[in-house]
């Protein structure tokens, strides 16, 4: 296939255009990698104790008044 056949299909400027985007993106470090999954980690842990506790005081309280 001829370099024009190729421009011409449908896309191709599209990604071109991507691919030189992506080489102007500024991506991540090993440490700022390591540092936002444990942020994320830790975030999650934290919300589930906070709602499982929740959630048996509730159910606690629910057993008390619907009997």
């Amino acid at each position: 296939m001829s370099k024009e056949i190729i421009r011409s299909l449908p896309g191709m400027v599209f990604l071109r255009e991507a691919r030189a985007e992506l080489k102007k993106v500024t991506w991540p470090g090993k440490l700022q990698i390591w540092h936002s999954t444990l942020t994320v980690v830790l975030f999650t842990l934290v919300v589930s104790v906070y709602l499982g506790i929740l959630d048996a005081i509730l159910t606690w309280l629910f057993g008390i008044f619907s009997r």
